[in-house]
């Protein structure tokens, strides 16, 4: 039986280790030989770590865990006749898990700006950007998140890596004696960004955003980036030496180029048991996927977790003609430790409650923490507690 997992990030390491721990030989396919811990990449622009800090090897989680591991760029999923084809090689499967994240919305002169949900190296290019204005000790810096407007779901927005980069980047210039020289101003589109993580959160943005001295700017669609401003839909400019955007997510141009089931952005249809919609023998856990039924949910790296142990939970027991069978539709919610670079808040959601705790100075310790224990727990250097 070849079980084939495609995609080296949380949903795809995840999938292939808990396969592994079944009993099952599986083969990982990456284009990376190498995990990026995104979470704790908030923190490269701002020098307190560094990019060799959010790497985890995959070799050397492959002799941790057992799984085969290739290096290789996929360049077409096959689904009707189950065989993957990558820049090297032709692969057949019997049963797949897809966990290949997703793509980003267009915008116009989205080159000219920068992201910390984008390729891994991009975090280092914030960073000497950054450095680079530090050292003319003034300039305005903007940081921004967009949605999709044809994503049904609104379940693509990483509104979360963008607050936390706009705290870490006051804080840094408040370090350097610089702040006064900066404007720092946190922009989107929609007119209550922040709204998915609870209402109490939302009320409590604007706290934050007079502690760290940044000014907003909501509710206006963007028309395009240019080099030194960001131009919005009634004209009007917001000046920017330095614009950090998170795009909102797109499908994949290889996942809609198959004949698998899709919503209108290219997220693939699964049931609760996180299976493709009519097909028997394919998974998809993580991003690319499309949630549905739960409109206050986000994608997250640990729902990209959850869904890979309920997958292969499922898989697991329908080969064995098990009846058991677990639903990802009972552990969604959202969690995350907000970090502002000398404290966090913690923010919590589920269908029925929701939270927004500060956590001054050891909220930021407790986030450093969980990065640590993540990759020793990884790396089965410890115990390793379900959900962390």
């Amino acid at each position: 039986m070849k079980v084939l997992v495609l995609g080296g990030g949380f949903a795809g390491v995840e999938t292939a280790i808990k396969l592994r721990k079944y009993g099952y030989d599986v083969t990982l396919i990456s284009e990376r030989d190498y995990m990026f811990i995104y979470p704790i990449s908030i923190w490269i622009p701002v020098s307190k770590i560094s990019f060799e800090d959010t790497k985890l090897n995959l070799f050397e989680l492959q002799k941790k865990h057992g799984f085969n591991l290739l290096i290789e760029k996929i360049t077409k999923i096959d689904n009707n006749n189950q065989q993957i084809i990558t820049d090297k090689a032709t692969h057949k499967y019997d049963y797949l898990f897809i966990a290949l994240g997703m793509s980003k919305v267009k915008v116009k002169g989205m080159e000219n700006t920068h992201s910390i949900c984008g390729k891994p190296d991009e975090a280092t290019v914030i960073k000497n950007k950054l450095n680079q204005l530090v050292e003319k000790r003034t300039g305005s810096i903007t940081v921004g998140f967009g949605g999709n407007p044809n994503d049904p779901t609104a379940t693509t927005l990483r509104g979360g890596p963008a607050f936390e980069l706009l705290f870490n980047i006051s804080h840094f210039i408040k370090n350097k004696g610089l702040r006064n020289n900066f404007n720092i101003t946190f922009f989107a589109p929609m007119a209550e960004p922040g709204k998915r993580m609870g209402t109490k959160a939302l009320q409590k943005m604007g706290g934050f955003f007079e502690r760290y001295h940044v000014q907003t700017h909501f509710g206006k669609k963007i028309k395009e980036f240019t080099k030194d401003a960001i131009i919005f839909a009634d004209d009007s400019q917001l000046k920017s030496d330095l614009t950090l955007y998170i795009s909102g997510g797109d499908g994949l141009p290889i996942i809609k180029e198959t004949s698998l089931p899709q919503n209108e952005t290219g997220f693939v249809k699964i049931n609760e048991l996180c299976r493709v919609e009519n097909e028997d023998n394919i998974y998809v856990v993580g991003d690319a996927a499309a949630i549905i039924n739960h409109p206050w949910a986000a994608k997250q790296g640990h729902i990209a977790e959850v869904m890979a142990d309920v997958s292969t939970y499922n898989f697991h027991n329908m080969i064995i003609a098990s009846g058991k069978r677990k639903s990802y539709w009972e552990k969604l919610h959202i969690i995350c430790v907000m970090d502002s670079g000398d404290g966090a808040a913690l923010v919590m959601r589920t269908s029925k409650k929701e939270i927004m705790i500060p956590l001054p100075i050891v909220g930021h310790w407790l986030k450093k923490g969980w990065g640590w224990y993540y990759k020793q727990s990884k790396m089965k250097r410890m115990f390793r507690i379900p959900g962390m």
